[in-house]
């Protein structure tokens, strides 16, 4: 009896005995089959990469962020955060050939990464020179010190937009980058009169904006643009003839015009354009923000482009005779000291490149007959000699029919922007 007890009890066992081991088996094999579906491994998400900061891992640091206060300079920041004087000096002495810390600006951003432990010892300091460029100064160990700058990212825009005061207020209302009024001000600077404006007046455009992280910090390029202007349509293409990259219309032709390269047949240039030159009769050194023409008495000065006459008479400022010629929403020009002016010229008057103005002379603040010859660029003053010559010639014959493929997709997607109802009201 008690070997038939024993026997059974040895057959139960094995019987568990081999249940566990099938089980065990099956659970195997079923987990070898799930490692060979690729599915099952493609699917596994991929690890996300780790926060950064001016190339720092930002869960390494305890990180501060500051902006520049005013009269606050390099020494007085690093002091406020446990740097200690040598090391300070050390900094401002190897980052002259980078950026000069003297120069650190009130309102600029600057971060300090500290070590993660409880001591919070600064490691890094990194002061935004401008919106790309940031300098980075080790705090420790062989205080290194670099310049860098932001990833900057360009994204292909369009807009649209209805006017009815002004260009400016157009872009705001439709909340494009205002800086777009510049570039399309300058774009048809020879073939829309921007001061003539009139209600209803719109326009659409195809441009490159540029940001650092989610701050736009300007327009790259502008392809294409239509302005319709007193019902009258305006093409823009950007197109590189010539070696050149400039404007042309749905025709080929160039939408600027060339000035003149200088406003009188002239002996020789007497003063150039300066920031601080001595000024001969004041004795004092002033700005001088034209060219001096020397030439003799009533040689005959002439318009360098068509434009409008906005001034005529007689500046108070030692200029004596002058004339003012505005001849775009982007360019005018002064010309002065004239020993008087061409007959019957008057404010409002329309003049026409290389039509006489007036005639050298040596009125105002002048030791001798010469002309002072000025060009402002929107409001600002410029070099005379500085400004390049547009192209003026059209597509050239050889290049008209690839130049006509290559606008008639931008033509296509210029009529496509929805003209936006908002304006500046």
């Amino acid at each position: 009896m008690k070997k038939l007890i024993i026997t059974s009890a040895v057959l139960v066992i094995i019987i568990i005995l081999i249940s566990i081991y099938v089980r065990h088996w099956r659970a195997i094999n079923d987990l070898n089959i799930s490692l060979q579906d690729s599915t099952f491994i493609e699917e596994l998400p991929p690890l996300p990469p780790p926060p950064m900061l001016y190339g720092f891992i930002e869960d390494s640091f305890h990180i501060e962020h500051g902006s520049v206060r005013r009269n606050q300079n390099l020494a007085s920041i690093l002091l406020a955060n446990d740097v200690d004087y040598s090391t300070i000096h050390n900094l401002a002495e190897n980052s002259r050939d980078l950026f000069d810390v003297r120069r650190i600006r009130a309102g600029n951003p600057y971060t300090v990464f500290f070590s993660p432990d409880s001591l919070r010892n600064p490691e890094w300091f990194v002061y935004e020179i401008n919106n790309t460029d940031y300098l980075v100064m080790q705090l420790t160990d062989s205080l290194k010190i670099y310049r860098d700058k932001k990833p900057i990212r360009t994204v292909r825009k369009s807009g649209a937009g209805v006017l009815n005061s002004s260009l400016w207020n157009a872009m705001r209302a439709n909340n494009l980058n205002p800086m777009l009024a510049i570039e399309m001000s300058e774009i048809y600077a020879w073939t829309v009169d921007f001061f003539g404006i009139e209600r209803g007046d719109n326009f659409r455009i195809l441009y490159d904006e540029t940001y650092v992280d989610t701050v736009s910090v300007g327009i790259s390029e502008v392809y294409a643009a239509h302005f319709v202007h007193k019902g009258r349509d305006f093409f823009a293409f950007r197109y590189k003839e010539d070696s050149v990259w400039s404007y042309f219309d749905e025709e080929g032709n160039s939408l600027r015009k060339a000035f003149l390269k200088a406003p009188l047949n002239f002996s020789r240039i007497s003063s150039r354009f300066s920031n601080n030159r001595f000024h001969p009769v004041l004795r004092i050194y002033r700005p001088h923000h034209g060219v001096d023409y020397a030439a003799p008495a009533g040689t005959p000065v002439y318009a360098i482009g068509d434009g409008t006459i906005v001034a005529r008479g007689w500046d108070n400022r030692g200029g004596g005779n002058f004339v003012r010629i505005r001849h775009n929403s982007v360019y005018t020009t002064v010309y002065m000291h004239l020993q008087g002016f061409a007959r019957g010229l008057h404010k409002g008057q329309h003049v026409q490149q290389g039509q006489l103005i007036g005639y050298v002379g040596q009125t105002g603040l002048a030791t001798g007959p010469h002309l002072d010859f000025r060009v402002f660029q929107n409001g600002q003053p410029v070099d005379p000699l500085s400004i390049e010559a547009p192209p003026v010639d059209p597509i050239s014959e050889e290049n008209m029919e690839r130049y006509l493929e290559y606008i008639r997709p931008l033509m296509d997607e210029l009529r496509q922007i929805p003209l936006s109802m908002a304006s500046d009201q």
